[in-house]
């Protein structure tokens, strides 16, 4: 049952937001676009009050046609009953705003930095069986972020492609806000949390990277290892091709921990729920997730 709060505010609350995000796919229900406002449909200046079914997402762009009359209210209506991402399955990509000749990625207390050498510059901050979950490449002043986040059956839920981002509509809950992208599995389960800090840097405290068995636990201050208890901390790669690698790489490349035998989850995932819930009782003491 929807949740009503009729009141003089227009601040819609919390739970009626993630409502509305789930229901129009995360993005704008006309074009897609992951950058959105809420727009109550049945106008808040008449009606007073908070109905997540009456409230969709429209960017900018078509939030501004709306309410300067160029685009229908009947369109908008449409658009909110067959929302753009549902029926792509997918956000409409979105292009990072990345460059220069440096880069910097942070990953939960660890940093990983490369310079652009004159012919073009490639690192993996962290790579999984040859396959870079996070990869940096500098050259001619561009900066192209690329990162892939998996879920445990390795279907590619988030992705960001040379600085563009798209985004499966399968997690529970997407937002982004300000400069930071935030995807939840569950309610108060962050699977990740970045922080894009454009001209070149990018911050990453909180997350889970899966693929092939192997899942790996980004917190604030350490990165962890679930297969084998491994605990990253205050570790730094400068133009170093590579960061942590797990698994066999057939193009062998240099990186300050490479792990070649660790063992995988398949299917029984007991340990590293263990370490989650204490790793999460950590979290809670440092900061709580409002939503």
């Amino acid at each position: 049952m929807d949740e009503i709060k009729e009141c003089n505010s227009r601040n819609i609350p919390l739970p009626i937001q993630r409502e509305v995000r789930q229901r129009c796919g995360f993005g704008c229900v006309i074009c897609g676009m992951p950058l959105y406002e809420y727009e109550h449909m049945e106008e808040w200046a008449q009606v007073k009050r908070h109905i997540a079914e009456e409230i969709t997402l429209l960017c900018d762009q078509h939030h501004r046609e709306k309410t300067g009359g160029l685009l229908p209210k009947e369109a908008v209506r449409e658009a909110n009953s067959s929302p753009f991402n549902l029926k792509e399955n997918a956000s409409k990509p979105y292009d990072l705003h990345f460059s220069g000749k440096q880069a910097c990625v942070e990953i939960g207390g660890n940093s990983f930095t490369c310079e652009d050498q004159g012919y073009g510059t490639a690192m993996a901050p962290i790579s999984v069986d040859g396959t870079p979950l996070i990869g940096l490449i500098l050259a001619d002043g561009h900066f192209l972020l690329n990162l892939v986040v998996f879920d445990e059956v390795n279907n590619p839920i988030l992705h960001i492609k040379n600085n563009q981002l798209f985004y499966s509509t399968e997690p529970w809950d997407i937002q982004l806000v300000g400069t930071t992208l935030t995807v939840r599995e569950a309610h108060r389960k962050i699977l990740i949390e970045i922080d894009f800090q454009p001209p070149n840097k990018v911050v990453i405290n909180r997350g889970r990277f899966l693929h092939n068995g192997v899942e790996i636990l980004v917190r604030p201050t350490n990165i962890l290892i679930t297969n084998n208890a491994t605990v990253l901390q205050g570790c730094h790669a400068h133009n170093c091709s590579g960061g942590l690698l797990i698994g066999y790489h057939k193009h062998q490349i240099g990186g300050f921990m490479a792990l070649g035998g660790v063992s995988r989850y398949l299917g029984d995932r007991k340990e590293a729920l263990k370490f989650e819930k204490e790793c999460l009782a950590k979290d809670r003491v440092l900061s709580s997730d409002s939503n």
